[in-house]
């Protein structure tokens, strides 16, 4: 084995263990990561279920496993380097200023990894396994900042394993699907303003602010879904995919909810409320979105092809959360409210030489997030992307891909009231640039 094929492998490698190991966390809309590919990254993900050349297609649209070359393993690392800061104020029940900080930066760098493994069967039939983070999303703040009350820490990741076939009824119409297991992890921190709570009711001693205490909630599911699609070429070099992902429903009855009770609180709360704000366990439902997607492909002479995608997330089935304990405390609803979201986008590929391959586009992101529901959990806002990426191919066996995105946002305001009565109102300042890596080793 030559220097570069032993290089070759240890990329392959590392990025196969990281992919394993790596936290899921990004910035998409809400918390849908669309970071598959590194190819796809580098024109938008125009063209994500109908260009050829890109195994991503294995998880999102198995019926365009036509369009890969021979048996492959290809492994894509992105890493998501989101920056989130908050300015405004906040007040306690009694109108008087909040104490605590800004929060700090509540983002970080992530890293969604992918992994996808195909083989033809015959002369129609495709085989194809995926590694993938369809969903994943992360927010840190300093644990007293001004906005305890409303959030503190949050965090989803989903990941998938899925196997996937499809069938060539002609040259010109293919149709797949694939099932796949998904494994969803939450946790979620915030701060109670017991002061509040207890100087409302009467007791003596207590007032906002006074005697804060934290909830933490860690729960995890794993349920299965579906995706089936179709590719249509009424040219060999025009291609149109359809996709449709299934909605996965996480039925949770194991949550567990811990709290951090102040020990003169605790001793109100056993006589007062029993039962109550005492580590126990849950049981709630995590609806996952279903998405669609329209996508084509369409070569224009020998080096250049033009790309686009819509994509719809339904993600107004995504009303709320709600916690139903195992002890004497009332239900818990974290409510979301959000909307249907649409991701549209257009790119380009150009053949510069039999070893290099240039590409770019353009997305306008949808966010489900409307201002009326807005919240420092997840405070997502409309996006605008502009992407570029390239492909090295030096030989027949390795492929080397890098993808590039800067993200465009505004800067979406908030204005919230805790259930405790404190208020917290003000504007986010968000920074995002996108970096994915690709490496394919054909058999």
């Amino acid at each position: 084995m030559n220097v570069r094929n032993k290089l070759s492998c240890a990329i392959v490698s590392a990025i196969a263990v990281v992919s394993i190991l790596a936290p899921v966390e990004g910035r998409a809309a809400a918390f849908q990561l669309k970071e598959k590919s590194a190819k796809a990254l580098g024109r938008s993900f125009a063209g994500s279920i109908s260009a050829p050349g890109d195994a991503a297609v294995i998880a999102d649209n198995p019926a365009a496993m036509r369009l890969l070359d021979g048996r492959l393993l290809q492994v894509d690392l992105t890493a998501v380097d989101y920056s989130m800061d908050f300015q405004g104020t906040g007040s306690d029940a009694l109108g008087r200023p909040l104490s605590g900080g800004d929060g700090g930066d509540a983002g970080k760098l992530g890293a969604v990894p992918a992994a996808y493994f195909y083989t033809p069967m015959g002369q129609r039939t495709h085989f194809g396994m995926s590694l993938t983070a369809p969903f994943g999303f992360s927010t840190d703040y300093d644990r007293n900042w001004m906005g305890r009350y409303h959030g503190v820490y949050t965090e989803l990741q989903a990941v998938d394993l899925g196997m996937s076939l499809s069938y060539d009824v002609s040259p010109y119409v293919s149709f797949g699907g694939s099932i796949f297991i998904e494994r969803a992890e939450a946790k979620i921190e915030n701060a109670i303003d017991f002061g509040a709570m207890l100087a409302a009711t009467g007791v003596p001693g207590f007032a906002p602010t006074s005697a804060d205490g934290y909830t933490k909630l860690d729960g995890s599911n794993t349920e299965w879904g579906f995706t089936v699609g179709g590719l249509f070429c009424p040219t060999d070099h025009t291609h149109i995919g359809i996709a449709y992902r299934s909605e996965v429903k996480h039925e949770i009855d194991d949550v567990d909810m811990r709290f951090d009770v102040p020990p003169n609180v605790a001793a109100v709360m056993a006589v007062a409320r029993p039962g109550w704000f005492t580590d126990t366990r849950a049981a709630t439902e995590l609806k996952l979105p279903a998405t669609l997607t329209a996508s084509f492909s369409h070569e224009i002479g020998d080096r250049w092809t033009i790309m686009g995608d819509v994509t719809r997330t339904a993600w107004g089935k995504f009303k709320d959360v709600r916690l139903d304990f195992e002890s004497s405390q009332p239900d818990q609803v974290l409510e979301f409210g959000y909307h249907d979201s649409t991701f549209v986008s257009l790119g380009a590929e150009y053949k510069l030489s039999h070893q290099w391959t240039l590409r770019a586009g353009v997305a306008s992101d949808e966010s489900p997030v409307s201002s009326e529901v807005r919240d420092v959990r997840v405070p997502d806002v409309r996006r605008k992307w502009l992407s570029v990426g390239a492909t090295w191919k030096p030989d027949q066996v390795w492929e080397y891909s890098l993808g590039y995105t800067h993200l465009f946002l505004d800067e979406p305001g908030i204005s919230l009231r805790s259930a405790t009565g404190s208020t917290l109102r003000g504007t986010y300042e968000y920074g995002t640039d996108i970096l994915g890596v690709s490496v394919v080793r054909s058999f």
